[in-house]
């Protein structure tokens, strides 16, 4: 990659850190400059393929960017058990999640949350135990994880045929606050954390990459944050 290329990179990230510092997420941005994962890469092409996943009649993508009480995944199953009221089969339902900025935290299993702290990084209380959360709440969620009862999480509505995908960009500028909290290498952290990812949830280059190919697509789209 050329060095203006790099340069306009990491100008950029440090953008999106900055903007995400300004939300209230807890880092650490001295050097932060320095540490983010500048040599990690999407394959364009698998993205581009995932994406052809979102068909059937009734199609919809939201955009989980916050936590926002676990909603961005209560509405993916919302979606599919009104369409089921109305008489539609699983089949002819896709909803996709897009799982980005403050909201990336929940594409990756608990291995990542425990070793990384990202309860801490990213503002998220258990309320079993009253603290920073070391566990993915909305994957497999304990009964008073969701504010409703009785609320499927991500790994039920995947095998419902709901599909989930997770901004790379995020995930570089996460990998660059932890690494610097935790005194590591960005580097190291961004590849322990796409290897913790979820089972089938797809990295795509970023969440508005994958957003604008969903409406490219055809597909309606609900802001699901707060």
């Amino acid at each position: 990659m050329k060095k203006q290329d790099l340069n306009s990179r990491r100008n950029f990230l440090n953008a999106l850190v900055l903007g995400t510092a300004a939300s209230g997420l807890s880092m650490l941005s001295n050097g932060l400059n320095a540490a983010l994962p500048l040599n990690a890469e999407v394959d364009l092409n698998e993205a581009e393929k995932w994406m052809k996943n979102l068909k059937g009649k009734h199609r919809i993508v939201y955009d989980g960017s916050t936590p926002h009480d676990g909603f961005p995944f209560m509405w993916v199953y919302a979606f599919y058990s009104s369409n089921n009221a109305v008489g539609v089969e699983d089949r002819d339902i896709k909803a996709m999640c897009v799982i980005r900025h403050k909201a990336t935290c929940f594409a990756f299993q608990d291995s990542v949350w425990e070793k990384f702290k990202l309860g801490e990084v990213f503002g998220v209380t258990d309320k079993y135990t009253g603290e920073a959360s070391l566990r993915n709440l909305y994957y497999e969620p304990k009964e008073n994880d969701f504010p409703l009862p009785n609320i499927p999480g991500i790994k039920i509505m995947k095998e419902r045929g709901a599909l989930y995908c997770v901004c790379n960009l995020a995930t570089q500028v996460f990998s660059g606050m932890i690494a610097a909290r935790m005194g590591l290498k960005a580097d190291d952290v961004y590849k322990e954390m796409i290897a913790g990812l979820i089972p089938g949830v797809q990295l795509v280059p970023s969440g508005v990459w994958a957003l604008g190919r969903a409406q490219e697509n055809g597909t309606g789209y609900i802001f699901a944050g707060d």
